[in-house]
């Protein structure tokens, strides 16, 4: 890109919204000169505390905005295919928050877009950025815990943390909008994202999930666990989902608490924590030679991971380099999602190549 600051525009003024600015203070390379939403209550609220200078209840006219360079979509995930494409089409950048589309087919024709308007698409993922899970990548690459074995992940939802209106929720507990359950398939997106980054490509899984009711017809897809087999090497993960929804977490975020394990065949790395805080200990710790090491000097807070997942953006728009996950990482952490939904379905092991 020229060295004139980019320009951006958000659609979509939710929750996520303040987290997603983050990346955008104390940046002189860019800035957020336009914001979307169905709610003007919202964007005025959004504009006010900001001082973003526009805002437009039709996300169209955002995107014929001229000043515009970069576009950032951060509605539910059935709207991201028409956004995406039109974004495209008049020539934006395009930051997709995840999962990136509710199939492959919608996937391949946004990445086909952008690949023939020769323009950037890249899918929002925030938690390979979380400071704890980039130190633990480099600990497994530098060899701490010699060849790695296993990992297992843990994702425990309750009560307490954010407030989630029920919009936010209705949406994800249907499968026609949010295109599968909101553990496994919406923020298992970001599970999964961290299985690849940490530990390489998968080839199968297997998964079971069960149902908890809701009311009014709806349910959630938890208690549910998935176990896989990576592609190269004797390698397996698993991650179960559970809702012990009477339970308080403390959380400035989601009422979750998330953990992973990898053991190699020297030691052991622990990330102990992500939205949420329940252990209360340092969030890495690596087990090796008899001795336990804390890392304590590391950003613990959920919401760095956000700020350093746009500035990656922002840096690789600078530099012409690939910002992650590009279309297709995205791509592949889809075709995970999927093949566990697919999996508990139809109650086989499904290989993510099946997933088209």
């Amino acid at each position: 890109m020229s060295e004139k600051q980019i320009g951006v525009g958000i659609i979509g003024c939710g929750r996520i919204f303040d987290l997603h600015m983050l990346g955008y203070q104390d940046r002189n390379d860019a800035s957020v000169v336009a914001i979307s939403d169905i709610s003007e209550e919202k964007m005025r609220k959004r504009s006010e505390e900001y001082q973003i200078p526009k805002f437009y209840k039709d996300y169209r006219e955002l995107i014929t905005d001229h000043s515009i360079d970069l576009v950032e979509i951060l509605t539910p995930h059935h709207l991201h295919r028409e956004m995406a494409l039109e974004a495209l089409a008049k020539g934006k950048h395009v930051s997709l928050q995840k999962p990136p589309a509710i199939n492959v087919r919608e996937m391949d024709e946004i990445t086909a877009a952008a690949d023939k308007a020769g323009l950037v698409l890249r899918v929002y993922e925030n938690f390979i950025f979380y400071p704890p899970v980039v130190k633990a990548k480099s600990l497994l690459d530098e060899g701490s815990i010699g060849e790695p074995l296993n990992i297992r992940m843990r994702t425990l939802s309750g009560k307490g943390g954010w407030e989630v209106p029920l919009e936010a929720w209705a949406w994800r507990v249907d499968e026609k909008t949010c295109g599968g359950g909101p553990f496994v398939f919406d923020d298992g997106y970001h599970k999964f994202s961290m299985a690849f980054y940490l530990l390489g490509d998968v080839e199968k899984v297997f998964a079971w999930m069960e149902e908890l009711p809701l009311g009014e017809g709806r349910s959630v897809d938890a208690p549910s666990i998935c176990i896989w087999k990576y592609r190269e090497g004797k390698k397996f993960g698993s991650i179960d989902f559970t809702w012990a929804y009477n339970m308080f977490i403390q959380s400035n975020y989601y009422a979750a608490d998330d953990r992973i394990e990898i053991t190699g065949t020297d030691g052991v790395i622990w990330v102990t924590r992500g939205h949420g805080n329940m252990l209360s200990i340092p969030a890495l710790l690596l087990y090796r030679e008899g001795k336990l090491t804390a890392f304590t000097d590391l950003e613990v807070d959920w919401g760095v991971s956000f700020r350093d997942c746009t500035r990656h953006l922002l840096d690789c728009l600078a530099t012409g380099q690939k910002p992650h996950l590009t279309p297709a990482e995205g791509r592949r952490v889809l075709q995970f999602a999927l093949a566990a939904t697919t999996s508990a379905r139809e109650h086989r092991e499904v290989y993510l190549d099946e997933i088209a």
